[in-house]
């Protein structure tokens, strides 16, 4: 699944391919991807709209038109791709033609993807779901006390908690396994155990972590990659994905929590009960 650093590096690239494009139509070939507006109207109300611009919150797109907010979740396997003839594939679920005669295409293998259109007027980091969003994870005014709020009532595992992108946004499983082996916090420590060193210690890793993936241009894994280029952070991986802990050389071990699975060295990471 496309990560923050991900979702960062898709927004830069989208930026020099399709900025100051205009869609001069668009065609929705699976309507349950429009989130909330009938994918008809969406069709229509995109239709001759510049891109003026596109950011990002947390893993969304935000794509600034002329006269709305189009937000894009891309989920497991989303991705857009810039073609120059109008053949399409299987898994190409959301077309916008260009005045350039170029197409963008929503590409998603497994139809989890969102994508929502919002009028201008409207605050959108204040309306769902932009505002069920906690703050990110490399963001300067995360801070102990924040996190501290966030976890004291929670019995859950860290490793969970730290997916929840209503505690802390932006991190995904791959770099929630990071994180926690940098910090040397065993994932399934109750999140409400963690005293202020490991509280910060996840702090300080999470941002360093991020922003080097995004220097790097995110982490490429199977399927993720931007419009054919790839990610280089998987080079800096310490546990995901990995058989030998690089501290103590001991087997990393692999368990799935709520489902995820989870990277760790029992010998570094020892639970805290």
């Amino acid at each position: 699944m496309p990560e923050l650093p991900e979702v960062e590096t898709v927004k830069n690239h989208l930026n020099s391919l399709v900025k100051n494009e205009v869609i001069s139509k668009v065609k929705v070939m699976w309507p349950n991807i429009i989130a909330n507006i009938n994918y008809q109207d969406f069709e229509t109300k995109i239709k001759n709209q510049k891109i003026i611009e596109i950011k990002r919150k947390a893993k969304f797109l935000i794509f600034e038109l002329s006269d709305f907010y189009l937000l894009s979740h891309l989920r497991m396997e989303g991705k857009y791709i810039l073609k120059e003839d109008d053949f399409l594939g299987k898994h190409d679920h959301v077309v916008f033609y260009l005045e350039s005669k170029k197409i963008l295409i929503y590409n998603d293998v497994r139809k989890f993807g969102k994508i929502y259109l919002f009028e201008k007027d409207i605050d959108i980091y204040k309306v769902k779901p932009l505002s069920l969003l906690g703050l990110e994870a490399n963001n300067s005014e995360l801070s102990i006390e924040y996190l501290k709020t966030k976890f004291k009532r929670s019995t859950k595992p860290i490793k969970t908690v730290l997916l929840d992108q209503s505690i802390i946004s932006g991190l995904g499983n791959i770099y929630a396994n990071e994180v926690l082996f940098l910090s040397s916090i065993n994932p399934y420590t109750k999140a409400n155990l963690l005293d202020d060193i490991e509280i910060e210690k996840i702090i300080k890793y999470s941002k360093e972590i991020l922003d080097k993936a995004i220097l790097l241009g995110g982490t490429t894994i199977r399927t993720f990659k931007v419009h054919d280029i790839n990610g280089r952070f998987q080079n800096s991986l310490n546990v995901h994905m990995k058989k030998n802990c690089p501290r103590c050389n001991s087997l990393i071990k692999k368990d799935f929590i709520n489902t995820r699975s989870s990277y760790y060295c029992s010998d570094c990471q020892k639970i805290k009960e």
